[in-house]
């Protein structure tokens, strides 16, 4: 099984590693919300000139505003954390931008979910299926923004990286 790997990794992990006292606020003051595309990891931070400490990072699929919980993650940032900038960064070739309704209730149904569960909610929106890339920043941005317990002193920005390049793209440029 995958946990015995993990375990064998971070036993050797520790051994070399020369741990430090970080505090647990973010030192550039920034909150990011992202997708948790595992073409990001070891990636984003270092195309953002983001380390350890440096910022707190909300990975979903999608990067998406689905129901509070991301909204309560941006506000615990902002009002107990000290972030005082919001960034929303999509990627190109998304997996959510190619899910598929129906691929995902057949799943489903063969790993024993009843009909019934499924049926109580609309798997497109509730998996977080987007659109299109783009427009998903941009709408997730207005929702950020438009959240009655987001202050508008926080600028909210909306970029895109590129999976192969790293190339960033601002959709939306909080300053105003």
């Amino acid at each position: 099984m995958m946990i015995d790997e993990v375990l064998k990794a971070n036993e050797e992990f520790t051994k070399n590693f020369e741990g430090e006292e970080l505090g647990h606020l973010p030192k550039k003051k920034l909150v990011i919300l992202t997708c948790m595309d595992t073409r990001l990891v070891n990636f984003l931070e270092p195309a953002l000139g983001i380390g350890r400490g440096d910022a707190k990072i909300i990975k979903n699929a999608g990067n998406t505003i689905v129901g509070e919980d991301a909204i309560r993650s941006i506000a615990a940032a902002i009002y107990s954390l000290g972030a005082e900038e919001v960034m929303v960064i999509g990627h190109t070739n998304c997996g959510m931008a190619h899910a598929d309704e129906e691929k995902i209730i057949n799943k489903m149904l063969e790993m024993g979910i009843s009909k019934e569960e499924i049926d109580k909610v609309n798997i497109k929106e509730w998996i977080g299926a987007i659109d299109g890339e783009e427009s998903n920043v941009i709408k997730t941005v207005d929702t950020i923004k438009n959240h009655p317990l987001i202050t508008d002193e926080v600028p909210i920005h909306g970029l895109i990286i590129d999976i192969v390049s790293g190339e960033l793209k601002v959709l939306v440029d909080g300053r105003g």
